[in-house]
């Protein structure tokens, strides 16, 4: 028994500070027996308060009896091993009873000869753990102590008339320095000491002691201890012991930190194939199992920890900044790789996309010449004049993958630290104390409770992103300088950059909207966010700049195309984004720019009538949006269809005219004879619109000039036409159409006022069918 002692006040018991008094080896009451044996781990299962306990009943105080009972709230049924144990047992309780407790136990059914005798030799004759800490040691008191105790009773005028008073005053007290409450073991002090900061279990160790060093220290003392020596001493001890781990623990990490901060070998060469940052991970995992240690330097010694705290920021922000550095270089090597400018404009040769100077240089990339293509890539203008091949879908795709990749980088490095950073700098506990330094050192005003609370919440996540801005200060000017190389290179970039920066942004904002992450993206969001802007406003721009030549036909449009291609890309960009809003607001502007300038345009045009420029480009941009299907533009398609019907009829009427003009006015005459009033069968009875000046006229039209005429309109509609549209045939059908409509009209005329004449065209309309056809054919 007294191994198994020792094991649990060794396992169980010391490390809380705690004194094993007895024990008994028992199983409950009423059930049968199982034999059970202790093993090599131990831990507590249940645990009842000594001032709980209301009585003790041993069942038979004349025999002996194993069996006892311990009532609390319920009454507990026990069967000891043997009856000197449970005697043993009931005897310590009856000692700590009369000792502590007030209110008295009542023990039921114990010898009164038990309860008078001292504890009975063997293995249980220490109810304290040990030979050294019995309960009842007798010490002799010290020259101090007795001094001591003579002007206490100087203080207590009863201290002589009535003894027991003051004896029940001492021994109240007492019970405060009782129970280890100010007692340090040996081994918490080594550890304290010399305790090891490098391994796991001396870490474990130091942590152990600096609890139970902080808990003595924080015992709350009744008025008169403090001038007791022994309290004194023991407290100049605890101080002291503080001061010296205090200083111990700060050495370390300072040097852990500084350490980190120089260490060299975390360099992005074996990073730079897959464009993937460091990851610290080992590093935080190895500081986290100091994260309670902190927590006590910085209830103990608050300039220690914020000292730590200002080392830990100043020499990671070194580490960081080199490697972010770094990082950024590679993916601008990556990403000026993207552009294959045949020029070599942007300083690269060859298809690999290496740079011809350092790598600095990229910062200095500028876009030369106005005229040349690539500098011109992401123009609406110019867009028109380029194949779909020469828009380079690839190399975009390239950026946006290496843009992506950055993101995706940064992203868990900046939430990995915050987190540690709260968790070890203990900034998660939102400990509310009436006073507390703010960063500047400064105490801050007093305030009630509750908003003294909330400021406490508010101060800790502005020093954790306080501390993050000074770690990775150099992330949000090295992003900028990202963005602004892509849209550099191609300003079309900025959709893929609004994109994703926007989703990140989104993502972020989820995670803790005012953490450093969400709110540095936030910021460099608001940069592409206005380089997407700038881009919209420079095809605008652009657009208003057009000018058309004066010696060649106008066609479609380079903004018409451009603005389709721009719409094909954006849609593929756009797909599923959070940021959708923003392109529909740019798809208005544009779209209204394009219908404005494709007006002005036509108005300008000297070789192109006004009617084709209108007819042609409106159709172009009415097949766009119905094919792109672009909801917030359904007005503009509808409105683009609406201006292309009316020029095509417009153009129709006006080219075609009238091919039998004479007849044409010959008839216009008839009709004004009815209109003033002539009944339609007496027309033929004027002299100017008799039958036979209608067959003089009609015999001026026969088919083959008909033909022949049509002929000649068909080259000239051809000329003014453009080929990419393909619009000629719709055009000469329509033609076709209006030129039996004025056939209809002439012969329904003539069979109105000259009924029964027998008078006809030269032609049928078969014949004109037949004309329009071959005529189209044989071009």
């Amino acid at each position: 028994m007294t191994a198994i002692k020792h094991a649990l006040q060794r396992d169980i018991f010391t490390p809380n500070d705690e004194r094993l008094l007895g024990i008994v080896n028992v199983c409950k009451a009423g059930k049968k027996k199982k034999n059970c044996f202790l093993g090599d781990f131990y831990k507590r299962q249940q645990t009842w308060e000594l001032r709980d306990l209301t009585e003790v009943d041993a069942k038979d105080a004349s025999k002996e009896n194993p069996e006892f009972d311990l009532h609390f709230e319920k009454v507990y049924r026990w069967v000891a091993s043997s009856t000197a144990e449970k005697n043993s047992f009931i005897s310590c309780i009856w000692k700590l009873n009369q000792r502590y407790l007030r209110k008295k136990v009542e023990f039921v059914n114990v010898s009164s000869q038990l309860l008078e005798e001292s504890v009975p030799s063997g293995e249980s004759q220490s109810v304290a753990g040990g030979d050294e800490d019995a309960l009842d040691e007798y010490q002799e008191l010290s020259t101090r102590e007795e001094q001591d105790i003579e002007s206490m009773m100087v203080t207590c005028e009863y201290a002589i008339s009535n003894a027991e008073a003051f004896a029940e005053k001492l021994f109240k007290e007492l019970q405060v320095l009782d129970g280890n409450y100010m007692d340090l073991s040996k081994g918490h002090i080594r550890a304290l000491q010399e305790g090891d900061l490098t391994s796991p279990k001396g870490i474990e160790a130091c942590i152990n002691a600096s609890e139970a060093l902080l808990q003595c220290m924080n015992v709350a003392l009744r008025p008169g201890h403090d001038k007791l020596m022994a309290m004194n001493q023991q407290q100049l001890l605890f101080a002291e012991l503080r001061d010296t781990f205090a200083r111990r623990l700060t050495n370390h990490l300072n040097n852990v930190f500084v350490h980190q901060g120089h260490d060299q070998s975390s360099t992005l060469s074996q990073h730079t194939a897959e464009l993937t940052l460091p990851k610290h991970s080992p590093l935080h995992r190895d500081l986290l199992r100091y994260a309670k240690l902190m927590e006590w330097l910085k209830n103990t010694h608050r300039e220690k920890y914020e000292g730590l705290s200002r080392t830990y920021v100043e020499y990671m922000s070194k580490l960081y900044e080199r490697e972010i550095k770094e990082f950024f270089e590679v993916a601008k090597i990556k990403m000026a790789g993207t552009s294959k400018d045949p020029k070599g404009k942007f300083g690269l040769h060859g298809s690999s996309g290496k740079l011809t100077g350092s790598t600095s240089s990229l910062n200095k990339l500028t876009v030369q010449g106005s005229n040349s293509r690539r500098s011109q890539s992401s123009s609406l203008l110019d867009m028109g004049n380029m194949s779909a091949s020469d828009l380079d879908v690839a190399d975009r795709t390239k950026f946006d993958k290496i843009f992506e990749q950055v993101l995706s980088e940064l992203e868990p490095l900046c939430l990995a630290e915050q987190d540690f950073i709260s968790k070890f700098f203990k900034l998660q506990q939102h400990l509310t104390v009436p006073e507390t330094e703010d960063l500047d050192g400064s105490l801050p005003s007093k305030k009630p409770p509750q908003a003294e609370h909330r400021h406490s919440l508010s101060s800790e996540k502005d020093i954790v992103r306080l501390m993050m801005n000074k770690i990775f200060q150099s992330i949000e000017t090295e992003l900028n300088s990202l963005i602004a190389l892509g849209d550099k290179i191609d300003s079309f970039h900025s959709l893929y950059m609004l994109v994703k920066m926007s989703h990140h942004v989104w993502t972020a904002e989820n995670v803790d909207p005012a953490s450093y992450l969400s709110t540095t993206l936030g910021n460099v969001l608001v940069t592409v966010k206005r380089n997407f802007d700038k881009c919209i406003s420079n095809q605008i721009r652009q657009m208003e700049e057009f000018k058309i030549s004066k010696k060649s036909k106008v066609g479609i449009l380079p903004f018409v195309t451009g603005f389709e291609e721009f719409a094909e890309l954006a849609e593929t960009i756009f797909r599923n984004a959070e940021r959708r809003g923003d392109l529909d607001k740019a798809y208005v502007k544009l779209i209204r720019a394009v219908f404005m300038n494709v007006e002005k345009v036509a108005n300008e045009s000297q070789k192109t009538p006004r009617d084709v420029v209108m007819m042609e480009n409106f159709h172009h941009i009415f097949s766009t949006l119905s094919r792109l299907k672009i909801s917030c533009l359904d007005a503009e398609r509808r409105e683009a269809k609406h201006k292309y019907t009316d020029h095509l009829q417009s153009y129709v009427i006006n080219s075609l005219g009238q091919p039998l003009e004479k007849l044409n006015h010959f008839f216009e005459g008839v009709e004004a004879r009815v209109a003033q009033g002539v009944r339609e069968e007496e027309v033929s009875y004027q002299l100017a619109f008799n039958k036979q000046e209608l067959r003089k006229v009609i015999k001026e039209y026969p088919g083959k000039e008909v033909k022949k005429g049509l002929d000649n309109l068909y080259k000239k509609v051809d000329k003014h036409l453009c080929e990419e549209e393909s619009l000629l045939q719709v055009v000469w059908h329509s033609m076709q159409d209006e030129f039996i409509r004025q056939y209809k009209h002439f012969e329904d005329l003539i069979g109105r006022c000259y009924p029964g004449s027998g008078i006809t065209m030269e032609f049928t309309i078969q014949d004109m069918l037949e004309y329009f056809s071959s005529i189209a054919q044989s071009h």
